[in-house]
């Protein structure tokens, strides 16, 4: 089971289309990905441990609209040594909506030097990992 963050479409994020301009993906998937870390990992291990983007696709499947309720499954979909994807499937509804993916590479807390991803970390979001 994958964890599942929910954000409800405003006014003030759809276009003159009336569905979600498309920049506001990314913040949906950037809000449910702070939930989801603060979800899994403890204070402590949040405090020693830091991720820097390295990029992050969205697709899009289906338009989300003006008071939709869109609800993401957020999974990690793939480890490195220093770097992970998080998969996250986006639907508006009962319609898919948007698929998107961030890889994240662990660094050393302060600094942009990359460092393996500790075993606590791979342990605790493994939780929800979806079997490929």
């Amino acid at each position: 089971m994958s964890y599942v963050h929910t954000v409800r479409v405003r006014y003030g994020e759809v276009d003159m289309q009336r569905v979600v301009f498309n920049a506001h993906y990314l913040a949906y998937v950037d809000d449910a990905l702070e939930h989801w870390m603060d979800e899994h990992l403890p204070p402590e291990l949040r405090v020693a441990f830091d991720v820097m983007l390295k990029k992050a696709t969205v697709e899009w499947v289906a338009p989300a609209r003006y008071r939709d309720v869109v609800v993401m499954d957020i999974h990690v979909s793939r480890w490195g040594r220093t770097s992970f994807d998080v998969t996250i499937d986006g639907r508006a509804g009962d319609r898919p909506s948007f698929i998107g993916t961030v890889v994240y590479v662990s660094v050393t807390p302060g600094t942009a030097d990359p460092v393996p991803v500790p075993n606590a970390v791979r342990s605790a979001l493994d939780a929800d990992r979806v079997s490929p």
